[in-house]
């Protein structure tokens, strides 16, 4: 079989290896692809009917790598018929009978149509160069898309590299020793007391992997999801990894629109142990678990509220650090609560902004109304006064 030099293979391939981070078989496949393309482009040179070779024409062509060798070959698969239509498809029966009598109509053989060292290796070499730097990010980019997709949702190391605008490109990584890839920190994912200096470290939420990207990282990383608490109070509190204590639910504005309302985070726990107590679980010792956490999220404000089946003391909890007199549950069906508090506890229940009160209601899927209970007593009181000065 015709064979066509490739000088040093074997060390242009240990070299992209190394240099693009992929796999010897990554990089054998990249190569073939390219040259494939490169022999399409000298088919394509070779007629003046360049509109025969549509996309799905040259599908039934190879290539083969001999490393050892260090050169190359075309095959073909071509479907034996009784008489050829297309030359680069079909053989004909009696054409295959001359060298295997058993041949028969319906059955594909592979030929090697590899055009000469002379009239093929330059070209081949000149014309497959680009489509290999192509490919090899193609192969890139697949094997980031399989070894990260299964891990969305989960939480990686990141080291800050560049800056594209307003977005951080961060190098991140799978697992210990694993080479890194970027991954892109968009504004909107970024914490507002985070100091994203050249090489800062931080930990990172794998938010989601972006497919078939042509252009820029494939990762979309973010320091804003509630997830990146989730894991870290995980990482902090053993009763968490070990299940005795179990994160219900997670509201957090890590990003808040007003410059003037900081991040904060409310995190509802419970456990089915009655000697533990899940709170104080998550807040540890002098609060060095709980300083843990706040600390890797640069100083967010972070309530740990006690989960409760009970929607009236839920409420209550979730508006923490408040001080709540009354819930009363308005419409149960669509969950509509108003709770009532002392008038010096209405601006710390409602919170700046109105964040506290927002919070809440995300944290225990409730609709919350705040009022004065002295106000809303008034306004009880009213309506019976005026039907006693009626009756008089």
């Amino acid at each position: 079989m015709a064979i066509v030099s490739l000088p040093k293979l074997r060390e242009m391939i240990e070299e992209i290896r190394q240099r693009h981070n992929l796999p010897e078989s990554a990089v054998q496949e990249a190569i073939r692809e390219a040259l494939l393309k490169g022999y399409e482009r000298y088919r394509r040179a070779l007629t003046m009917e360049r509109n025969q070779f549509h996309d799905e024409y040259f599908k039934n062509f190879d290539v083969e790598l001999d490393v050892e060798e260090e050169g190359f070959r075309i095959l073909c698969t071509k479907k034996i018929v009784e008489e050829v239509t297309n030359e680069d498809h079909n053989i004909s029966l009696k054409e295959v009978q001359e060298v295997a009598d058993e041949a028969q109509i319906g059955d594909e053989v592979v030929l090697d149509v590899t055009p000469g060292q002379k009239e093929f290796g330059r070209m081949a070499a000149i014309q497959t160069k680009q489509v290999l730097l192509q490919k090899l990010r193609d192969q890139q980019r697949k094997i980031i898309q399989e070894e990260f997709q299964e891990l969305e949702g989960t939480v990686l190391n990141a080291r800050v590299v560049r800056f594209e605008r307003q977005d951080v490109i961060v190098m991140v990584s799978s697992a210990y020793g694993q080479p890194e890839v970027e991954a892109e920190l968009p504004k909107r994912e970024q914490l507002p007391n985070d100091n994203y200096r050249a090489n800062a470290s931080f930990k990172v939420f794998l938010k989601n992997v972006r497919e078939g990207s042509q252009r820029g990282p494939q990762l979309v990383v973010s320091r804003a999801a509630a997830g990146l608490v989730v894991y870290l109070f995980a990482n902090e509190v053993p009763e968490i990894e070990e299940e005795v204590v179990r994160i219900v639910a997670v509201a957090r504005e890590a990003n808040p629109s007003s410059r003037y309302v900081g991040s904060r985070t409310k995190i509802a726990v419970d456990t089915l142990e009655r000697d533990v107590d899940p709170v104080g679980a998550c807040i540890g010792a002098r609060g060095s678990r709980i300083q843990a956490v706040v600390n890797e999220l640069r100083g967010e404000k972070i309530d740990v509220i006690r989960w409760s089946p009970d929607p009236s003391t839920y409420i209550a909890n979730s508006l923490s650090p408040a001080r709540i007199d009354q819930v009363l549950l308005i419409n149960p069906d669509e969950r509509q609560a108003l709770v009532l508090v002392a008038n010096d506890q209405l601006s710390l229940a409602i919170g700046k902004e109105g964040q506290n009160v927002r919070l809440a209601a995300r944290l225990t899927g409730w609709k919350i109304d705040i009022k004065d209970i002295a106000t809303y007593k008034t306004e009880q009181d009213s309506p019976d006064k005026t039907a006693a000065e009626v009756e008089n």
